[in-house]
């Protein structure tokens, strides 16, 4: 089996068992804030992806979002030794934990492949729904089964865009700031609560751009590859491209990926 193919296999099965434990009473953690929350599911998606991926690939290192939260303190060392690493995994086991917890559909599971710090594969999977999306770098992009493109607005008053709420109360006001400028220019904004769910959203041309403050590589390697294999640009909020230790990001068709930089850019996080 391609690792593509490992990893969608792998993506379904933990989406199949994160759905099947909503509103079975899991318990609930808090970790950095009152706003960011684990569950116990959390950490069985996360140990059940990591054995699939070890039966499958011993050799490749591993960077999942509850083990990193457990390590904190190394965290940005841990980031910059992977780009190093030959094959290193990247997984948020339930990205939109928020959701899950109030039993509100938009919550995935997201699982990126990185060479020497280069992503080259990608699975967003979004149980609810049913909907996968995933790309090989160099391979296009994918929504189950059938290739996807980025909107083909070329203004932000034909778009809708997204964003989200970072449980980090800095990087949380610096997004409400950047509504005052974003919100009168574009058609509409979305906060469906996944950023990886956005950014396969941008992907598929449902949205033409997302941007949030404060996310880790966990949130959005995926995303960051599908969005490129479907025709759209990544990069941090200044415009520099993105990489493995970016935690300012934006996601777009790449059409108004410039109007969006001159809006967020003053913000200066």
């Amino acid at each position: 089996m391609s690792v593509i193919e490992t990893a969608k296999a792998i993506a379904r099965e933990a989406g199949a068992m994160i759905k099947s434990h909503m509103g079975t009473g899991f318990i609930t953690e808090t970790k950095s804030s009152s706003f960011d929350v684990v569950t116990e599911i959390d950490k069985a998606s996360e140990q059940l992806i990591r054995q699939r991926l070890a039966e499958v690939y011993p050799d490749h290192a591993f960077l999942g979002e509850e083990e990193s939260f457990a390590h904190s303190g190394e965290l940005q060392e841990r980031l910059e030794l992977a780009k190093s690493e030959p094959f290193v995994w990247i997984v948020d086991p339930i990205d939109g934990t928020n959701n899950y917890v109030q039993g509100i559909p938009g919550f995935t599971v997201s699982i990126a492949l990185a060479c020497h710090g280069e992503l080259i594969a990608g699975v967003i999977y979004d149980p609810c729904r049913d909907d996968i999306f995933w790309a090989e770098k160099g391979k296009g992009a994918f929504q189950n089964g059938e290739p996807i493109h980025v909107s083909p607005a070329d203004s932000l008053g034909q778009s809708v865009v997204s964003t989200g709420f970072p449980s980090n109360t800095k990087m949380r006001q610096a997004v409400i700031d950047s509504l005052e400028g974003i919100a009168p220019q574009c058609r509409s904004i979305r906060s469906l609560g996944s950023a990886a769910l956005h950014l396969a959203y941008v992907a598929s041309g449902r949205l033409g751009a997302f941007w949030e403050y404060g996310l880790n590589a966990w949130d959005i390697a995926a995303g960051v590859l599908i969005i490129e294999e479907a025709g759209g640009k990544v990069s941090d909020t200044l415009g520099s491209p993105y990489s493995l230790t970016v935690k300012h990001v934006i996601g777009s068709n790449g059409r108004i990926h410039n109007t969006l930089l001159e809006t967020l850019k003053p913000i200066g996080i």
